[in-house]
């Protein structure tokens, strides 16, 4: 049991680091609070994504009467789910004024705790606190939430930083000036930056490329061994290593996991099930996406090997040079699955890269570094057959500078830059 007098000095403590310490803090796209609801309010997502600063937002927001716990603190080695109870207790103490009144728990890297579930729920349903919870861990995305908390839960995703979260902690104000005028060069600096590094926080904020270099291997490193091999005991190394090269060099393409036995299997030791064993834990982790081919036949999707993502472009694998129009592609998929219903990918006579489920409608994105005298024809006859799949009259190709409108047959094509397309409102 914790004694109730360390927990009130680590409670002091942390409301001081972040009154005093924590300064600048980016606000996120898509974090919608619930109103009205008695939910648990669960922030999840990759580890280094922002997910800690988006409790100190909230914690600074409502100051006067929250609460801030990490449960990575070593100082709380020893915490288990009995002493809930007496960090209520502890906090009631230093702060009697608000023993009726409305409170606001924040508990970071809750995971830790087994049992945390029940606290949270009778916390939120009976005791007029609102809960507000965030980990890393797969154990608390909304596919393995506890039964004790299905259905009263309300999970956000929150992410690697988004181009326009990224230009904010990089001090950029938007204006025209900045799409149309003299400082247009800058957010195109921006975004070579941001397409070489990705957007986790911490990368961004730094200005020296060893050190990002640096941190990003060190992501790396713990992500695979706290998400992967101790998550979900993945002990056959050489399918492991294997297939992470496999994945993160394969962004923007097709992975057929039959092929990729064939390819491997007499190379090392490994059986098929334990294959797709590691591929689905690398999805649940969230550290790629897989999306199915556009079809009706739900045999077809499951048969057809599905494109790969990876959940920032910084954590790519660059082995080609002609590497640039895929981390485009990874960008902009990346920022439609925050809206979409669904994202498939199109594959008849021609291919198109994305089609978008969004409010039960459709639409078709192409995706490519330089519209040219190579590519022109395939990029255009895939975007065009897929609009005509689909019923659409318009469509729309992103690259990375160029930007025109165009018509082929009946289809209204819009050329856009990428970086401008994820600054302004669009379809």
């Amino acid at each position: 049991m914790m004694e109730k007098e360390k927990l009130k000095e680590i409670i002091l403590s942390n409301r001081e680091f972040i009154d005093k310490e924590v300064k600048y803090i980016i606000k996120r796209e898509n974090v919608r609070l619930p109103k009205g609801l008695n939910k648990v309010v669960i922030f999840y997502g990759v580890r280094r994504s922002g997910k800690t600063f988006v409790l100190f937002d909230l914690f600074k927001k409502y100051y006067n009467k929250s609460l801030y716990i990490d449960f990575e603190d070593d100082r709380l080695i020893n915490f288990s789910a009995n002493d809930f109870e007496t960090l209520k207790e502890a906090f009631n103490e230093l702060f009697p004024h608000l023993l009726n009144e409305n409170k606001c728990f924040f508990l970071d890297e809750v995971q830790y705790i087994s049992g945390w579930e029940k606290f949270c729920r009778r916390a939120v349903e009976r005791e007029n606190i609102n809960v507000f919870v965030a980990g890393s861990s797969s154990k608390i995305m909304p596919l393995e939430i506890h039964t004790t908390l299905r259905g009263r839960e309300w999970s956000i995703e929150i992410t690697p930083f988004s181009f326009k979260e990224y230009l904010l902690a990089k001090g950029v104000i938007l204006s025209n000036e900045y799409l149309y005028g003299s400082k247009k060069v800058i957010l195109k600096n921006h975004f070579s930056e941001y397409m070489k590094w990705g957007g986790f926080p911490e990368i961004a904020l730094l200005e020296n490329d060893f050190e990002k270099k640096k941190l990003l291997e060190e992501y790396i490193a713990a992500m695979f061994f706290k998400d992967l091999v101790e998550r979900f005991n993945m002990t056959n190394k050489s399918l492991l290593d294997t297939l992470t090269d496999k994945l993160f060099s394969s962004f923007g393409q097709r992975l057929s996991l039959n092929a990729f036995y064939k390819q491997y299997k007499d190379k090392f030791s490994f059986s098929k099930d334990s294959l797709y064993e590691y591929y689905k834990n690398f999805i649940n982790s969230m550290l790629t996406f897989g999306i199915k081919i556009f079809s009706e036949s739900t045999y077809r999707r499951q048969r057809n090997p599905s494109k790969i993502y990876v959940v920032d472009q910084g954590l790519a694998r660059r082995v080609t040079t002609e590497v640039k129009g895929r981390i485009l592609e990874n960008i902009v998929f990346l920022d439609l699955r925050k809206k979409a219903e669904n994202i498939f990918y199109y594959s008849e006579k021609g291919e198109c890269d994305f089609v978008v489920k969004k409010d039960n409608d459709f639409f078709p994105y192409q995706v490519c570094f330089e519209l040219n005298e190579k590519n022109r024809k395939r990029e255009i006859d895939g975007l065009v057959e897929c609009c005509n799949r689909l019923g659409k009259t318009e469509g729309v190709i992103l690259t990375n500078d160029q930007e025109k409108k165009m018509k082929f047959e009946s289809v209204d094509i819009k050329v856009l830059p990428v970086w401008k397309w994820l600054l302004r409102r669009r379809k």
